[in-house]
């Protein structure tokens, strides 16, 4: 699963807990964790607006470790997440559950002459490096702490505008190969797609003047958005995961119309529909589903 916190902006100076935060856009400053394969939010907790991104990280995965169990997570659980959940209680909490984790570290205390000491033979090639730039990696420790280090820098005539190293690291305690590792915490990425996806629906706006009102509309956004998300996972398994506007596209918001002739009612829908197969197949294993108990 990946975290991380997004800032929600907002209009009008009525929002109670609303300010200005590092973006510089007045809004709130959620926290959130979502399950990385099916982009369903699996905690989420409202933050105002000029909250610390390290603020209540503690709080929020002390209550997300017992939410996954309680839902029946099983196999292993790996928790990645930016430098803002660097902190050694949170860490501990999270050995102590037996996750694994893979947290961005900030280039304060050990970690800059930690990442000096490195030495040139260490650095490997990554070759998935954009053209007209270069990306290499290594790892080190920092404690008892593996410190897994991705430098870049760019090449050519872009070389003046950066011609150095620019370092970024993570801390872990997964044990696979070096270039797994590294590639799966840069995978932590994903989270911005269902950021996308709540800044186009519920979160696009907060409708209260009120911080608890507009807390409450966080959570309800986020079971909006898993009801879309779980529609998909049941009707259309194979299928890649849509985003959120599409599956409303196809998939809710059809131009149909319902008939009733002879005590039957039949629901008609455009000859020329693109997607009236998808449709039609989410409805007929929606209709297989056993009925709850």
């Amino acid at each position: 699963m990946v975290n991380d916190a997004t800032v929600v902006e907002v209009h009008g100076y009525a929002k109670q807990g609303a300010s200005f935060g590092y973006t510089g856009k007045r809004g709130y400053h959620p926290l959130l964790a979502t399950r990385a394969d099916t982009g369903e939010v699996l905690h989420i907790r409202a933050r105002k607006g000029s909250a610390n991104t390290a603020r209540g990280a503690l709080r929020f995965v002390e209550e997300l470790i017992p939410r996954v169990q309680r839902a029946g997570a099983t196999g292993p659980k790996l928790l990645r997440a930016d430098s803002g959940f660097w902190n050694k209680k949170l860490i501990a909490k999270l050995e102590r559950a037996g996750w694994e984790y893979s947290i961005g570290v900030r280039r304060q205390g050990q970690v800059p002459a930690a990442i000096a000491a490195i030495c040139e033979s260490d650095w490997r090639p990554l070759e998935d490096c954009p053209a007209g730039g270069e990306a290499q990696i290594a790892e080190t420790q920092i404690g008892d702490w593996r410190l897994v280090v991705r430098r870049t820098r760019l090449l050519g005539a872009q070389a003046v505008m950066w011609p150095d190293w620019r370092h970024f690291a993570f801390i872990t305690n997964r044990t696979e190969p070096l270039e797994l590792v590294e590639v799966g915490h840069r995978a932590h990425a994903v989270v911005e797609l269902a950021i996308r996806d709540l800044k186009d629906q519920a979160l696009a706006h907060f409708p209260s003047g009120r911080f608890t009102a507009n807390a409450a509309w966080t959570v309800i956004a986020a079971l909006a958005h898993n009801l879309l998300r779980w529609t998909q996972l049941l009707t259309l398994p194979a299928g890649t995961i849509r985003t959120a506007r599409t599956l409303r596209r196809r998939l809710i918001t059809i131009p149909g119309r319902l008939t009733r002739s002879g005590r039957r009612t039949t629901l008609r829908l455009p000859a020329r529909w693109p997607w009236a197969t998808e449709f039609l197949a989410a409805l007929g294993r929606l209709r297989a589903l056993p009925p709850p108990a």
